[in-house]
């Protein structure tokens, strides 16, 4: 199969898959420089093969969990569902500038309008939500690209086995919880309040029901189009999305030196490094190589994309003790000791005092947004656990920063929004029995 690859509406070359586990992009002759379809496809006479079904840019906006379920029964028996054929359904509502379509196949498909004003006043259910997301899929994907993230869980709910749900529109990422992560909406837009106060970062919006979260896209204009590049890191990596914590802060670090340029260099790692220390902070376990990237619009301005999906994940059932999403030294462990720091300088060339500079301006950011989970604990109640257990995992994340054993900062003064609160109920942790067979039947319990 072959396919038409866009960028900014421009036709720059073809996708072509050849075989089961082979394809290759080839750009158009006398293509502009800036028209790269990706940082490490720049543009060339010769063509770029792929030993796998797609190349990483194009497998980073393939959908995945429940879209990639409901896609596979829409499409599967017209078009196959094998990563290309799935890749010409989805491919003209990519994140950014790039869009592949097959050939003859128009770009200018019109969007199925949401209400986003609507969205944030309204009530909107798991089930309405999961309803509102099957919709746009079976539309065709006109406009929308709703994205899904699996877990192991089995029970049907509302997103089912899914833990959260997204809508992709041309100016929003529109997000909704699900029972197996109640609020993560309002955890992550509390999150994102922090992380807003001391790097660049994505700007979120909550509903008043707490459900839906909705982010405002930074690739886009103020018209909605598209006319930055967004690349994570597992793409520039050349890692399938499936290994997305297969990787190292080593390896971002030496992506970041090969795809930016040197005078943007200081100025991505301090960036970056907010975004690790933040990463401790506020014990976000799913910080992983798609949730850094670089934005540009051609090899020359390529830059770290603002701060994006933050979220406390260890405030939940199964989630309580998971390590962090990317290790360095060969570690994954929230007590770095002292080894963050020199790894930090020795890797991103941020010095000591600087990144305890960082450790204090994120300690007032947690100060600062305190009060907001209080406030969310009262207006939602269903929130009120979530939000204690926020309260109490940053209030531990900005103690360890500070320790004599990481930073030795001088004893953090709070805020009063982290007194006076009782204990929730304790998480449970998954009992994991090892060693033995699935073949072999259940004991009875004894009467």
């Amino acid at each position: 199969m072959k396919l038409n690859v866009h960028v900014l509406g421009t036709h720059v070359g073809v996708l072509d898959q050849v075989g089961d586990f082979k394809s290759v992009m080839t750009y158009h002759p006398d293509v502009a420089p800036e028209k790269l379809v990706s940082l490490t496809m720049p543009v060339r006479t010769e063509s770029y093969p792929w030993d796998d079904q797609l190349p990483p840019i194009f497998q980073m906006n393939l959908p995945e969990g429940y879209l990639l379920q409901v896609l596979q029964e829409e499409f599967g028996p017209i078009v196959g569902a094998n990563p290309t054929t799935l890749l010409s359904v989805i491919g003209r509502n990519m994140v950014g500038r790039l869009q592949v379509a097959p050939p003859g196949a128009s770009l200018d498909e019109p969007a199925k309008p949401i209400e986003v004003a609507e969205l944030l006043k309204g009530d909107n259910s798991e089930d309405a939500f999961s309803q509102l997301v099957r919709e746009h899929a079976k539309s065709g994907v006109s406009g929308v690209l709703p994205k899904f993230l699996d877990t192991e869980q089995k029970t049907q709910v509302g997103l089912g086995p899914h833990k959260k749900a997204s809508l992709l529109t041309h100016r929003h990422i529109i997000k909704g919880a699900s029972i197996r992560l109640p609020f993560a909406t309002a955890n992550e837009h509390l999150c994102m309040q922090v992380t807003s106060k001391v790097v660049e970062s994505a700007r979120t919006e909550l509903s008043e029901d707490g459900r839906v979260l909705v982010v405002y896209r930074f690739d886009v204009d103020e018209n909605g189009n598209p006319f930055r590049a967004l690349e994570d890191f597992c793409a520039l990596l050349g890692l399938r999305p499936s290994a997305k914590y297969e990787t190292t802060w080593e390896r971002i670090s030496k992506a970041v030196r090969t795809y930016v340029q040197g005078g943007y260099h200081y100025e991505t790692f301090k960036k970056l490094t907010t975004i690790l220390l933040l990463t401790y902070a506020l014990r976000n376990a799913d910080c992983h190589s798609k949730n850094v990237a670089l934005l540009y619009t051609s090899r020359t301005d390529a830059r770290l994309a603002p701060a994006y999906d933050f979220l406390t994940t260890s405030v939940y059932e199964g989630y309580q003790n998971n390590p962090p999403g990317i290790s360095f030294m060969g570690k994954k462990t929230w007590l770095p000791g002292k080894t963050l720091g020199k790894f930090i300088t020795a890797n991103f060339g941020v010095s000591q005092r600087e990144q305890k500079e960082i450790v204090e301006r994120i300690s007032d950011g947690v100060a600062d947004v305190a009060p907001a989970v209080r406030e969310l604990m009262k207006s939602l109640p269903g929130f009120k656990d979530t939000g204690k257990r926020m309260l109490a995992t940053w209030s531990e994340g900005i103690n360890i920063l500070r320790d004599t054993r990481v930073y030795a900062l001088n004893p953090w003064k709070s805020s009063p929004a982290f007194e006076g609160i009782s204990d929730p109920p304790k998480l449970k942790s998954p009992r994991k029995v090892i060693g033995r067979s699935e073949l072999l039947a259940h004991r009875s319990k004894s009467k």
